[in-house]
């Protein structure tokens, strides 16, 4: 017999096809536990030698009495055979094959046949026995079955648990709603199933899924009921915004309303989202009134740029001769012909936006190189920086000396040490000498 845990494992198999027992036309061998008198009257005999009559069969000879009185003997014992072989199917409960036995108990009681009555009611108790322990390897099948029931309907619980318990900032309403569905549906299929809990944790079970689909639900419709009032507020809130855009789409006052559109996008950022088809209808009217101005303002600008190129050629001309005053070899007249392009170059007027950062750059390189130039003029003829440089060549001079004298004391010395210290704090100090003399030579010292 399989073991209870092959059984809880087996993959579910088409019922195996079994083979009728064979019916034998030689009922001899059943006959030979029987006799007929001279009466014509039938017994058959038991194990323990006694005699039970049986019956008898009219107009026949003695054997053809027997031999109608053994086949009924083996038809019986082809039923138990045949019942036999249904117990061993596994799929055949052992209900219906107690079922089977009973009928077939029922008719061999007080049977009227010739045969081994003894082996019969040996193979109609082997089969008794064999029910009783299919019987207890089909209650553990359904302890396990029940078991592993168990265990999936816990984790349709816990997931069901879990989903309800995230925060609120975090649930996905549309993918959680729908697992909820879907775990709802797993639940009644493992209802529907043929193996069912038992009351106690089935009910406990139902009642926290039914806390969690409770909860969950609860918390939906509060989520949705404050984000439609938070769609209403943001509608009556661009619902103003769009009005205001839409009055000012035909303004011609147009740093002031290019300002007033800027501060009416910040204020529709601010505003939240309404429902997606209200935000969709107002951001089109909204977007209208605001492209409306801009495109009436940008062909100003282009009309009004157009008007700007002669100012361009102008100005294009004016920066050829204010390169020419560079490189700067008169600071002076390089200044007047400088003041003199400016002067110009106010007149000229607006050029074009696009041309604009590049005309202006170049001007003001040229600006800075003139600026330059007298900067660097000023700081040479400047008599307190010329005094302070000369003070510091006196000093480093004064110093350079006293290091002279030391490395000749520490040459005279031979020591090493000394040498080497006195000769690297010489080096320093002419080097800075050196630069402090070029600083004196810039102020024509």
């Amino acid at each position: 017999m399989p073991t209870p845990a092959a059984l809880a494992k087996a993959a579910p198999h088409p019922p195996a096809v079994v083979a009728p027992p064979t019916i034998t036309t030689d009922h001899s061998a059943s006959a030979a536990h029987g006799r007929v008198d001279e009466q014509g009257v039938v017994y058959v005999r038991t194990a323990d030698g006694e005699e039970k009559e049986v019956g008898s069969y009219p107009g026949a000879t003695s054997e053809q009495a027997l031999t109608y009185f053994a086949r009924k003997y083996d038809e019986l014992f082809a039923s138990a055979v045949l019942l036999e072989q249904r117990l061993a199917q596994p799929e055949v409960p052992s209900k219906d094959v107690q079922e089977g036995l009973k009928t077939l108990r029922a008719q061999t009681d007080d049977a009227a046949v010739v045969g081994d009555l003894d082996a019969l009611a040996a193979k109609l108790d082997e089969i008794q026995s064999g029910i009783a322990a299919k019987r207890v390897v089909e209650q553990q099948h359904r302890a396990e079955a029940r078991a592993a029931a168990k265990v999936e309907r816990e984790a349709i619980v816990a997931e069901a648990e879990s989903i309800a318990g995230q925060p609120e900032s975090r649930i996905q309403w549309k993918t959680s709603g729908a697992r909820m569905r879907e775990l709802l549906d797993d639940w009644k299929a493992h209802q529907r199933a043929s193996t069912r809990l038992d009351r106690e944790s089935e009910t406990a079970l139902w009642q926290r899924f039914s806390t969690a689909r409770n909860g969950f639900d609860k918390a939906r419709r509060t989520h949705f009921a404050g984000l439609d009032a938070a769609h209403s507020e943001a509608k009556s809130a661009k619902e103003r915004l769009v009005d205001e855009a839409e009055k000012l789409a035909t303004s011609t006052d147009w740093a002031s309303t290019a300002g007033a559109f800027k501060r009416l996008m910040d204020e529709w950022r601010q505003a939240g989202r309404a429902s997606r088809s209200d935000d969709d209808k107002l951001w089109a009217r909204f977007k209208a009134a605001q492209d409306s101005f801009f495109a009436a303002k940008d062909a100003l600008v282009a009309q009004e740029e157009e008007g700007f190129r002669g100012n361009l050629t102008v100005k294009e001309a004016l920066l050829k001769e204010a390169e020419a005053i560079l490189p700067v070899t008169d600071l002076e007249k390089a200044k007047g012909q400088l003041r003199a392009v400016q002067d110009k170059w106010d007149a000229a007027g607006k050029v074009p936006r696009a041309d604009m950062e590049r005309i202006e750059k170049t001007l003001r390189r040229i600006e800075q190189t003139v600026r330059d130039a007298d900067e660097k003029r000023w700081k040479s003829s400047n008599p307190e920086a010329a005094a302070r440089a000369q003070a510091m060549v006196d000093q480093l001079e004064r110093t350079v000396a006293d290091l002279e004298a030391d490395l000749t004391k520490a040459e005279a010395s031979g020591n090493a040490s000394k040498v080497k210290k006195a000769t690297e704090a010489l080096e320093a100090r002419r080097a800075w000498l050196d630069q402090a003399r070029a600083g004196v030579a810039e102020f024509g010292g």
